[in-house]
């Protein structure tokens, strides 16, 4: 099991490895869990990507966010009675994780008031990201929704190149509309659109954004630090 964890995160998330008691290799496209199912652990990659979504009333996905090496997942969990998880998990590529019993946790942050505090923080920011994520997809319609996900994409994923920023992440239309909460025609029509502006190009599944200001001018773009605009 690795030792090292992201600078980005405290030393406190590191300590809850030494409480894991279950290891999952998990293959692409399969679920951790789904929502509606019976919630008795949390979860940590050690590996892989794994995206959280939501279904919404009349059947469509919602991607929430997707979470990395060293993330924790699962966490809407804690202090309820009878929990049930609220959204679903389903890995984006081979991933290996490690699963932590919810009452573990929930002592341990009893006990533990440093760890505690970073749990506070943690989720703080997750809830920042969530509200200022659904601002952008009421607030901007379809197109805005989409120029909103593409600017954050570029603050998790983006890789600075001669000609623009590559988001380094492969996705099918259908993926990154189910991000912006709208359907693959109205992504297809949008990026198209984009493309004759020569905004973005794709190039084998992956988006370059040639003018990152343009996206940000046409939403009202207020610069929120990247660790708030981000999908992960």
């Amino acid at each position: 099991m690795p030792s090292q964890i992201k600078p980005t995160h405290s030393i406190e998330i590191k300590e809850l490895l030494q409480f894991a008691d279950r290891h999952i290799s998990v293959k692409k496209n399969k679920f951790i869990f789904q929502e509606g199912m019976d919630a008795e652990e949390l979860y940590i990659i050690l590996s892989g990507k794994i995206q959280i979504s939501k279904i919404t009333a009349d059947g469509r996905e919602l991607s929430l966010r997707i979470c990395g090496e060293n993330d924790i997942f699962g966490e809407l969990t804690l202090f309820t009675s009878s929990p049930k998880f609220l959204l679903s998990a389903k890995a984006i590529e081979n991933a290996e994780i490690v699963a932590v019993k919810k009452d573990v946790i929930e002592r341990e942050i009893f006990n533990n008031s440093a760890l505690a505090f970073e749990f506070m923080k943690w989720m703080s920011d997750h809830f920042r990201k969530t509200q200022t994520k659904f601002r952008d997809l009421v607030l901007n319609g379809k197109k805005g929704a989409l120029y909103s996900t593409l600017i954050r994409m570029t603050n998790s994923y983006g890789v600075q190149k001669n000609d623009g920023i590559l988001i380094d992440l492969p996705l099918t239309n259908q993926e990154l509309a189910n991000f912006c909460g709208t359907s693959r025609e109205s992504t297809n029509r949008i990026l198209n659109e984009l493309k004759k502006e020569s905004v973005i190009s794709i190039n084998k599944g992956k988006i370059v954004i040639h003018d990152l200001q343009f996206l940000k001018d046409e939403i009202g773009c207020e610069n929120c630090p990247a660790v708030y605009c981000n999908i992960e």
